[in-house]
């Protein structure tokens, strides 16, 4: 069986649960957490294929891994994926659960790259101009890149606005190259 159409089932399960159980903003984060856990520590991975773990210390390490305090539910929801052995795919099935979720509740992730850091006044702003465009909630991160020279970089969604001095000067250059 293909490994997404695994990880989207145990994700659609879990989110349907979640929203039963009014949990599904608890869960999103835990397993955002979980994916983050994966991807910043790749020992995770070889650790929970390792046949020769228990399922017990499995279970204790992906329960450290999803954070402080997880719900009943995506405790019950990590035992039953170790219980079908299907543990191996568990990093697809967080990032499934987060991409369901974000298209449920119509959450759109969104970047602004700056030369400086920015005050909060306008990050905010941003945020509202991306919310308003989209008519959904943006979830935002920001980044420092002196590289840019000034100006600013926003990507949201599969827009992408370059108002950065780097580009612009790459642009003057190009034309006069021709």
């Amino acid at each position: 069986m293909d490994i997404g159409v695994i990880s989207v089932r145990y994700a659609r399960a879990l989110l349907k649960s979640a929203t039963d159980q009014k949990l599904e903003a608890q869960v999103y984060q835990e397993m955002m957490t979980l994916a983050k856990s994966y991807l910043e520590v790749p020992q995770l991975r070889q650790t929970i294929d390792n046949p020769m773990l228990s399922k017990d210390k499995k279970e204790k390490l992906l329960l450290t891994a999803v954070g402080e305090k997880p719900s009943a539910l995506v405790n019950s929801f990590i035992r039953l994926v170790l219980k079908e052995d299907r543990e191996n795919v568990i990093q697809f099935m967080a990032n499934s659960y987060v991409t369901l979720y974000r298209k449920q509740k119509n959450v759109i992730r969104g970047k602004l790259t700056t030369a400086a850091r920015v005050s909060a006044q306008t990050e905010q702003k941003m945020r509202q101009m991306v919310e308003s465009k989209t008519n959904g909630t943006v979830e935002f991160e920001t980044e420092v890149n002196p590289d840019i020279i000034g100006g600013f970089i926003l990507e949201y969604d599969t827009y992408r606005m370059d108002a950065s001095v780097k580009t612009k000067l790459n642009n003057i250059l190009n034309t006069l190259k021709k």
